[in-house]
């Protein structure tokens, strides 16, 4: 069977396989994703930690003696911060520099919860302390996750002109989209308060009726059978002493659907879920279907913080939702081979799965090396600046932590920095760093590649500190190959490729120019560099076609 007419019915089982993001796949084509997501690449803020542009909307007195704003963690180091305070930042401080964002080649804003939480500091669960996790006495709920209103706007983030419909309309100005967070499986703290605090434990509809109050009791005192507002509740402890959502509750999913539909409504264009395996995978296929019965092709990932590949492979199945994921199995790699500690390429390679593995789509993964649950990287800069070339040339959708462009916090956990104030003066600095500007640099040439966004990629060599592999993409739109070659060692690197490479005139995307390639390409990289080599046409190398076409087949019969 001749190449051509092999390639025309994987384009046909990718259609059943993949979801319905890849139903634009037609025959003969050879796309890693059909994916319109896939083109972006995410810049994650913790909104009240990124830049404070209204002061007038930093609520300064709220809470009285369990103040909101500005709550130092206890026990810093001499010469360190942490705060478990609001700090102020807010929508428009994030519109005041979604130029900074787009300029780096950035499309896409991940923007922390935006609903209502609770207006006093928790006084239950265990004391915050420097370095703690899942300890919140003394916490608020400045980072959006302790909902009780998931139909309202907290009172920390717009301003008087600018609502959540405003800040989505202007970041689509800057040519960003918004990514909010949404959460289902748990509202605000829930027990354990000396005293039962207001919104603490409670959630709101739309009227802002009361439908659900814990009433500061421990979850095996709740009543469901006789008491309607513990209905929505389970009986069983969660995490910390979050309320825990009953996912068999009808009213729960309708809710859900209800309140984050108007606010695509207002202008989200994605969602990332939090802790979605609270829920089961029935909630989310359930949720999923009615989310893109308005809006088909919705896209959404989210967070199962697990690094076996195949228990979160789960929640990519088109059965479960067809949901994407966070790629923590290879945050684990890229954060030893990328961090202080080490490690070849090869490490990385074992986690991409790009001929066989679990997911429905490996290219429609979220792909990262840390996020504010976790410790930030710790590298050198050179570090930073290798992770960057590997996430913005290799499969999946690449996610930036705000302030990482600087090294920001490196190395530092929740309660000990992760989440510090970024700030304006900050973000002037970091537009002359070494780090901002080699990451602007390939995100710009990935920005402008689609066979980096959505192509098939082959691995050439991977081993040690050097990575070479070929992304191609052909539709009846594009066809385009790209070859890249990745040198995180101190020296230069010589790559000789002979396999592969079609004939014609390659473009290198960093250093300019061309090179003629007759089947063989010789180039060296620089220390801690990149460089990526393009060729627009049709891809007629039979070796390569046959190398893509078995790379589609494998992706189809996942």
């Amino acid at each position: 069977m001749s190449i051509a007419r092999r390639i025309a019915p994987l384009a046909l089982v990718l259609l059943a396989a993949a979801g319905a993001a890849s139903a634009q796949v037609k025959a003969r084509d050879l796309v890693g994703t059909a994916e319109p997501f896939a083109s972006d690449a995410v810049y994650f803020v913790l909104t009240d930690r990124f830049v404070n542009g209204d002061p007038s909307n930093d609520h300064r007195e709220q809470g009285g003696r369990h103040r909101t704003f500005d709550r130092p963690t206890p026990g810093a180091p001499k010469g360190r911060t942490d705060n478990i305070g609001y700090l102020g930042g807010d929508f428009k401080g994030l519109l005041d520099n979604a130029a900074y964002i787009a300029d780096m080649g950035f499309s896409a804003v991940w923007i922390t919860p935006i609903v209502d939480n609770p207006d006093e500091a928790f006084t239950g669960g265990e004391p915050v302390r420097w370095g703690g996790m899942h300890t919140d006495r003394g916490k608020t709920g400045y980072h959006g996750y302790w909902g009780v209103n998931f139909w309202k706007l907290d009172e920390h983030l717009p301003s008087r002109d600018l609502d959540f419909r405003g800040l989505a309309a202007g970041l689509k100005t800057h040519g960003l989209k918004t990514v909010l967070d949404i959460v289902a499986n748990h509202g605000s703290p829930a027990y354990t308060m000396p005293v039962d605090q207001p919104k603490f434990g409670e959630i709101y509809d739309r009227f802002g009726a009361l439908v659900a109050d814990h009433q500061n009791l421990h979850p095996s005192k709740l009543d469901p059978a006789n008491n309607p507002l513990h209905r929505w509740y389970n009986t069983r402890p969660g995490l910390a002493q979050l309320s825990d959502i009953n996912e068999n509750n009808p009213e729960v999913l309708e809710y859900f659907v209800g309140a984050y539909s108007q606010w695509i409504d207002q202008g989200a264009d994605a969602f990332r879920i939090d802790t979605i395996p609270w829920m089961p995978h029935a909630f989310w296929q359930k949720f999923a279907e009615r989310i893109r019965e308005k809006r088909p092709g919705f896209f959404m990932f989210a967070e199962a913080f697990d690094h076996d590949a195949a228990t979160i492979a789960q929640h990519t199945l088109p059965r479960n939702g067809g949901i994407s994921v966070l790629d923590f199995p290879l945050k684990e790699r890229l954060q030893e081979v990328f961090g202080r500690k080490g490690g070849g390429y090869e490490k990385v390679a074992e986690r991409l799965y790009l001929t066989d593995g679990p997911y429905a789509n490996p290219y429609e993964l979220m792909t990262f090396y840390d996020n504010h649950d976790m410790a930030r990287l710790d590298a050198r800069d050179e570090g930073f600046i290798d992770a960057h070339n590997f996430l913005f040339t290799a499969r999946g959708i690449p996610v930036i932590y705000y302030g990482s462009e600087t090294g920001f916090e490196r190395g530092t956990a929740e309660h000990a920095g992760n989440r510090n104030y970024f700030g304006h003066a900050r973000i002037e600095a970091a537009k002359s760093h070494r780090i901002h500007n080699a990451l602007r640099r390939i995100a710009r040439v990935r920005r402008a590649t689609p066979a980096l966004q959505r192509g098939l990629q082959v691995n050439l060599e991977f081993q040690g500190d050097r990575a070479a592999f070929v992304r191609a993409l052909s539709t009846r739109e594009v066809a385009q190959t790209a070859l890249v070659l990745l040198n995180k060692g101190d020296a230069p690197a010589t790559f000789r490729i002979d396999r592969l490479l079609q004939r014609g005139t390659w473009r290198a995307r960093l250093r300019g120019g061309a090179v003629e390639v007759d089947g063989v390409l010789e180039a060296t990289v620089p220390a801690h560099g990149v460089e990526v080599y393009v060729l627009d046409g049709a891809i007629t190398e039979p070796a390569l076609r046959e190398a893509l076409a078995d790379a589609m087949a494998r992706l189809a019969r996942r």
